[in-house]
């Protein structure tokens, strides 16, 4: 495969948005029967079982300059989202999830600045601001009750997730750059499997198994870790280098037209009001992606 060539481009970059949005609405089928802590775990322990054996080849690469950076990037960068996301989840739909993981890009160019010393333009912060107010009107429902009253405050987990993802970027960027994309992957998970499966051990899954799609809901658990954890973060990761970052940051937009689509498949209402927000939101993150930035769900 030529990844070169500009059409195998964009069916890897649509290819992984499908991925990435789909995962929303497999969270919300293991979540029918599985509490939050069990589908962040199990999500994140399955994807260190399969990401096990790249972590052995990998191993040597692990040493005291990286392991720090890697152990952020396993345990907050990644398992904390996962956690984040399920919470979120259970008071909110996955369509606005989706939308709302589309923060994504601006906290990445936010930490990009003020931590690493990034370039950032005029339009750059009007992007900001505009993809924030989008968030804030997303997180207010439709009412008169007024925004303490109305406001979905389990919407500010995804923003949370999006904040951390946002600086899971810029150390893989500034910090691993010389290092092999499936190296990071591999041995940021070696490092947040086990403390997952240790969780899973103090669990009680007698009323999931006991549930007559328990074992359903489980095989969504497994397709969100192997597909979204590990085959489209792999993947995007491999592409990167042959493309730029504005058309890396694509990949952001895409997402949450999957994420409405599977929400709407399966029963979740979108008001006007939401949708009006989430395209806020885009043409904030339009606007912060339009010199500088990488996105990555």
């Amino acid at each position: 495969m030529d990844l070169n060539n500009k059409p195998v481009q964009w069916a890897i970059i649509i290819m992984v948005a499908f991925t990435w949005g789909t995962s929303f609405i497999l969270m919300k089928f293991g979540l029918r029967d599985y509490d939050m802590y069990q589908v962040g775990a199990l999500r994140i322990f399955i994807s260190f079982i399969v990401l096990l054996p790249l972590a052995i080849y990998h191993i040597r690469k692990l040493n005291k300059k990286n392991f720090p950076v890697l152990f952020f990037i396993g345990l907050i960068g990644n398992t904390l989202p996962a956690f984040l996301f399920t919470k979120a989840q259970t008071h909110i739909s996955s369509s606005m999830a989706g939308i709302l993981n589309s923060l994504t890009p601006m906290f990445a160019l936010l930490i990009g600045v003020y931590f690493f010393k990034d370039k950032v333009s005029k339009i750059n912060v009007i992007g900001i601001i505009i993809a924030f107010i989008g968030a804030c009107g997303l997180m207010i429902k439709s009412d008169i009750q007024g925004f303490f009253g109305s406001a979905n405050w389990y919407a500010l987990f995804v923003v949370v997730a999006a904040l951390l993802y946002g600086a899971n970027l810029n150390l893989i960027k500034h910090k691993l750059k010389n290092l092999n994309p499936f190296a990071t992957i591999s041995l940021a998970f070696m490092l947040s499997g086990p403390p997952c499966g240790v969780t899973l051990l103090f669990t009680d899954f007698t009323p999931a198994i006991n549930s007559p799609t328990g074992l359903e809901s489980l095989m969504f658990i497994a397709m969100l870790a192997v597909f979204s954890s590990v085959l489209a973060l792999s993947v995007y990761y491999v592409i990167i280098p042959y493309i730029t970052t504005i058309f890396a940051s694509s990949v952001t937009y895409i997402i949450p037209i999957f994420a409405i689509m599977w929400g709407v498949i399966f029963g979740e209402s979108l008001m006007f009001t939401d949708f009006l927000w989430g395209m806020i939101i885009l043409i904030g993150i339009y606007l912060v992606n339009l010199k500088n930035s990488k996105a990555k769900i």
